[in-house]
């Protein structure tokens, strides 16, 4: 309407705010009522921003680094060194893609065994030079295919959760999507984990989930339900320390908003956090850890 009011000169301006205003209350009217499995989907949605979006959003610098040194480059896990504002930090997190050509290179976001040693090579060489880790989780999963098995998929995220308990710096993980199974633990031990309104994270999809309880993956809703994937489920449960509040509409609707959120959660968790020293820090981060999951009767 607006294309055609300039176009053709009419004078449409009272037609165009009402309907605005009609959309912004029906928005507010769905995302007010969005369950479990709807989340899921808002975290797929396939304009959200991504890992490269946050960080091109955040940083006035960032320089990313490759390899992990023993195999190759792993193009699903992104990770360099980075400034944001006036604190240099190092930012890990998995990139997806949005057209054909760039999910392939990027394989979905679904990073391999070299991947997570890339990711562990430049933690270890922010803690050598004193820098705060920041990562941004959004896969579907580690990828699961023969060749990855077969270089250590297991044994590369497993090793990724006992350095990361100990490595020497504030570590902040933020869920900006979808947060799938090992495949997201292997980047997300740290000392703050925030959550985006819409993302999900759990040991498995629900897809996978529906497929294990009732051989029908067709299930997933009922899975996602059952299982509590969500933000504010999972800062009830104390798994997660934040929710992040996403603009009207999702993340997808409002890139700058969203990163803006994220950004000035992330600096206010790092100044608290560079004021504990190193070794509580470390005690602090094992202990939050070792109460995931206990529970007195």
């Amino acid at each position: 309407m607006r294309e055609y009011a300039k176009t053709t000169g009419i004078e449409l301006d009272d037609d165009i705010n009402r309907l605005e205003k009609k959309a912004k209350q029906l928005r507010q009217e769905i995302f007010s009522k969005l369950d479990r499995w709807q989340r899921v989907q808002l975290a797929r949605h396939p304009q959200r921003p991504y890992t490269m979006d946050y960080i091109n959003g955040m940083c006035s610098y960032f320089e990313e680094l490759h390899g992990d040194r023993y195999f190759a480059d792993d193009p699903a896990i992104i990770a360099g060194f980075g400034m944001i504002d006036e604190y240099s930090v190092i930012l890990i997190g998995q990139q997806k893609g949005r057209d054909t050509k760039s999910k392939l290179y990027r394989n979905f976001g679904m990073p391999n065994p070299e991947g997570y040693r890339k990711a562990l090579r430049i933690m270890e060489l922010g803690a050598k030079f004193n820098k705060p880790v920041i990562t941004l989780i959004d896969t579907p999963g580690a990828y699961p295919g023969l060749g990855a098995e077969e270089r250590g998929q297991a044994e590369a995220i497993a090793y990724n959760l006992f350095a990361m308990s100990h490595l020497p710096v504030p570590i902040i993980n933020v869920v900006i999507g979808e947060g799938a199974s090992g495949g997201a633990l292997g980047i997300g031990v740290g000392d703050r984990i925030l959550m985006m309104e819409n993302g999900w994270y759990s040991v498995i999809s629900p897809e996978g989930c529906a497929a294990i309880l009732w051989r029908d993956a067709a299930n997933a809703s009922l899975a996602a339900e059952a299982m509590k994937v969500t933000a504010e489920d999972l800062k009830e449960l104390k798994i997660i320390d934040e929710v992040l509040k996403e603009p009207e509409g999702g993340a997808h609707y409002n890139h700058a908003e969203a990163i803006k959120a994220v950004k000035e959660a992330i600096l206010r968790h790092l100044k608290e956090l560079l004021k504990i020293p190193v070794e509580r820090l470390i005690d602090q981060r094992i202990d939050k850890f070792s109460k995931m999951g206990a529970w007195i009767e």
